[in-house]
């Protein structure tokens, strides 16, 4: 016959490991979650101070390609205006292309965003399917 004495502490055990188990989730959760939030807040410092520069860097290149392409044409204006005003915009073109061409590799070339949170997170769940799938002895 089984004792009722034995049912309290197996049901007391289950609890508790299922207790230490949701426990140890959560906490694992939290660690995760610290992690993505600092993370963020890197991501969000960094992007933040270069779109400013860009801005302002872009601004500033931006005044100077407007008076040095009017200074080019208003200096040829008299001998080869159109062929001033073609430079210029050649010039611009390439410029341009060459700009986006750059920035098309700095991206291919930048990392992914969470990458940390991410590798963290592929471990745990690694980690809990060894754990569910061990053998039992």
């Amino acid at each position: 016959m089984s004792d009722p004495g034995d049912a309290a502490p197996r049901g007391s055990t289950l609890s508790g490991a299922l207790s230490r188990l949701a426990d140890a989730l959560l906490g694992l959760a939290r660690t995760r979650l610290e992690l993505a939030s600092v993370e963020y807040a890197e991501e969000r410092g960094r992007v933040g101070m270069q779109l400013a520069l860009v801005l302002a860097g872009v601004g500033c290149l931006l005044f100077a390609a407007f008076f040095t392409a009017f200074g080019v044409v208003a200096y040829f204006w008299d001998s080869h205006r159109i062929a001033a005003i073609v430079g210029v915009i050649i010039f611009f073109i390439l410029a341009g292309a060459a700009l986006l061409w750059r920035r098309a590799e700095l991206a291919n070339a930048a990392g992914t965003p969470f990458a940390a949170t991410v590798a963290e997170l592929d471990k745990d769940r690694a980690a809990l399917t060894r754990t569910f799938h061990s053998p039992r002895p």
